[in-house]
């Protein structure tokens, strides 16, 4: 692993809460995810189902999970089931899990390997009365049918035990995994700080002239070289006007003197996630108007940041988060106040240049699973990130950090990011 062994308390105790909530007399059943072929014979890099690796600690291929609280042999209450290697295995890919390993990394005492599952669970299928199944249930994303792990998990149980009840195990990860615990926010503070010096070194590197891909190299080599697994996404690095398209990630284009990048990128360490986006001038000096519309985003952001707390429902902050884009937008020419208290309040005019929302829930998931009806608690990891696009001038800013909530309001995980304008010049300039 490129990241310290996780203590193995924490996946006891997520287990723990995860079984509470369960039905009585039910098994949950969570699989890892496939590995995914590319062209050929290549394949893309594994990502483990973070269910899996929230309730086990395992990041490893071909692996599943049964937890059945109510068994009535306690050896059956938590079984893992991990890949059995061989020689053969280990000449072409290396080592794997040993049953001993998969305990020091999960704490299960109960470690099989994946061929027995079938009959082990047929064995405890029919002294239970409802299953748990994962399922990907992020409002954004929709899996095609039989096309996944856990797709297939779905169809062998429905096949084999029709008559049993069956529930969604992502109901109750969803729940639970929106409150960070210490052990996962020293984690994401790690990211956090791998991103810091991400950042310092791209700003050294900067020059005019210079491919939008060559300062994603130099953001690349710092977080590999720190530990990171790999990027949280595809990183956007985007100059001039291409900072104006929300998800632009071609990194193809040239960075011209007097132009101001757009770079939003997160680190993956430990598979928790970072997400940040920081703006600065390729020339190491912010002209007149990015300064203006610089300093009205980071307005926005400081001030915005203080609306996070608990008890505020999402809904409410992004309202009080327009308003406070919105004034920045008439301050910078861009709307007519008169405009504005006329308009119509369905389609209102800051949209044009502030199209998004600015928190999510961050965490295993760079989009984390939550609800966002839910109001704010303490222990969320929030991002806030507003932004003013101004195509016509080609202009593109957003600022973006990570907010733990707390009893008293924030923590800040990556407040050692540079983000005041003389800071970023001085290191630019140095």
């Amino acid at each position: 692993m490129r990241y310290k062994k996780i203590p193995s308390s924490l996946f006891i105790e997520n287990r723990q809460n995860f079984a509470a909530k369960m039905e009585p007399n039910s098994i949950a059943i969570l699989t890892s995810n496939d590995v995914m072929p590319n062209n050929a014979d290549d394949v893309m890099g594994f990502t483990q189902n973070n269910e899996l690796f929230y309730l086990s600690g395992v990041d490893q291929e071909e692996s599943i999970l049964i937890l059945y609280p109510d068994a009535a042999l306690p050896e059956n209450r938590e079984v893992l089931f991990v890949k059995e290697t061989s020689d053969l295995i280990k000449i072409w890919e290396g080592e794997k899990l040993t049953k001993e390993q998969a305990f020091e990394v999960s704490g299960i005492k109960n470690v099989k390997w994946l061929q027995d599952f079938e009959l082990t669970l047929q064995y405890m299928a029919f002294e239970a009365d409802t299953f748990y199944l994962g399922h990907n249930e992020h409002k954004k994303t929709l899996t095609a049918d039989i096309n996944t792990q856990q797709d297939r998990m779905i169809v062998f149980c429905k096949e084999k035990y029709p008559l049993h009840n069956y529930k969604r195990a992502a109901k109750i990860a969803r729940e639970l995994r929106q409150i960070k615990s210490k052990e996962e926010v020293a984690l994401m503070q790690q990211a956090a700080n791998i991103s810091v010096g991400s950042f310092k070194r791209v700003l050294k590197a900067v020059k005019s002239e210079m491919k939008e891909y060559e300062l994603e190299a130099e953001l690349t080599y710092e977080l590999i070289r720190k530990g990171a697994k790999r990027h949280a996404f595809m990183p956007i690095v985007a100059s001039g006007g291409n900072a104006c398209a929300l998800h632009y990630n071609t990194n193809d284009a040239v960075c011209k003197d007097g132009d101001m990048v757009l770079m939003d990128f997160g680190v993956c360490y430990a598979n928790y996630n970072s997400d940040t986006t920081r703006c600065f001038p390729v020339n190491g000096k912010f002209s007149k108007r990015q300064k203006e519309v610089y300093l009205a985003v980071l307005h926005c952001l400081k001030e915005g940041s203080k609306l996070i707390k608990p008890g505020v429902v999402s809904q409410d902050y992004e309202k009080e988060m327009a308003s406070l884009v919105e004034e920045q937008l008439i301050k910078l020419g861009l709307l007519k106040a008169k405009d504005v208290k006329n308009q119509d309040k369905d389609n209102p005019l800051y949209k044009k240049y502030f199209m998004h929302g600015t928190a999510h829930h961050i965490g295993l998931d760079v989009h984390d699973v939550g609800l966002y009806t839910r109001p704010f608690e303490a222990g969320m990891v929030v991002t806030c990130e507003p932004g003013i696009y101004i195509a016509e001038e080609g202009i593109g800013c957003r600022l973006e950090n990570d907010y733990l909530i707390t009893e008293k309001g924030t923590r800040n995980l990556t407040a050692a990011m540079p983000i005041e304008i003389e800071e970023i010049e001085a290191i630019m300039n140095a």
